[in-house]
């Protein structure tokens, strides 16, 4: 695993240390992968929806693992949370990001969240609050 331990960039557009390389990310996506199947009992009810944005490119990575796996496509989406935060006063306006349910929607469904981060769990209760709202 490669590190970049100075906390500042890298030349590469990477800042601060270097969590997991590429070999580390794909070998975690597959044992995460697998972690849902197992608890899941297959992938027949999964839909994954990543949390824009880095979430959702996750999501589409992490699905694909599972259908791989399962020999089946996974539904894959995203889901916005901007405007559910309960911190929105303190943090400058930014862009909202897509929201796109797969065909087939959430009801009766496994729904995985993503997200490249979790610190304080505000934005896994606001993507608790949007899919309540979606569905």
């Amino acid at each position: 695993m490669g590190t970049s331990m100075s906390g500042r960039g890298d030349g590469q557009g990477r800042i601060g240390p270097v969590v997991l390389d590429a070999d580390d990310l794909n070998r975690a996506l597959t044992r995460i992968s697998h972690e849902i199947i197992e608890h899941a009992k297959g992938a027949s009810d999964l839909v994954v929806l990543g949390i824009p944005t880095r979430g959702a490119i996750l999501a589409q990575r992490l699905a694909a693992r599972i259908g791989d796996a399962e020999g089946r496509e996974v539904p894959v989406g995203s889901i916005d949370v901007t405007m559910y935060r309960d911190d929105l006063n303190l943090h400058p306006a930014r862009a909202l990001g897509p929201t796109q349910i797969p065909t087939g929607g959430i009801d009766g469904k496994i729904v995985v969240l993503v997200d490249d981060v979790l610190f304080s769990g505000r934005t896994v209760r606001a993507a608790l609050d949007a899919i309540h709202d979606v569905g």
